[in-house]
């Protein structure tokens, strides 16, 4: 007799500084969707029998690394961050990233490389597995989908 063993995968979707005001800061660049919408989206997209989705978002960068380490600790599978703003000045957010030693994709709604000259390089980026930018929320869908394979 064989016993199958489900192991349920754990991802953190963390959005920083300013994606609580999604739908209303900047909708030309940033799309229509309110972050509500994008967890629902998300939610629909995996099979929550399987997958649990923990929605973390915060202004505050302190927050956001201990969250990370928080990840680590409770042996998440993966993190998609959207670390808005801090991906081009927070240091600390990188070194937590790598720290964590969790697979990490890092999501930009907007194509970075198409805007202005300091948003075209990641401090971030170094400590991720991968980058997705200028796909809007569907960036995040494709983020989920690489942890999950």
């Amino acid at each position: 007799m064989s016993l199958v063993t489900t192991t349920m995968k754990k991802i953190a979707i963390i959005n920083g500084p300013n994606l609580d005001r999604l739908g209303k800061r900047e909708p030309e660049i940033y799309g229509r969707e309110t972050l509500a919408d994008l967890e629902e989206r998300l939610r629909a997209r995996v099979d929550q029998s399987r997958v649990e989705l923990t929605f973390i978002q915060s202004n505050h960068e302190g927050e956001l690394i201990d969250r990370i380490a928080a990840c680590a600790d409770e042996l998440f599978t993966g993190i998609v961050i959207n670390p808005g703003a801090l991906t081009h000045t927070s240091v600390a957010l990188r070194d937590a990233l790598a720290g964590a030693g969790l697979p990490c994709i890092e999501v930009h709604i907007s194509n970075i490389y198409r805007r202005e000259e300091f948003r075209r390089h990641s401090l971030t980026a170094p400590s991720c597995t991968g980058v997705v930018s200028g796909l809007g929320l569907t960036g995040y869908e494709a983020a989920v989908d690489f942890l999950l394979t």
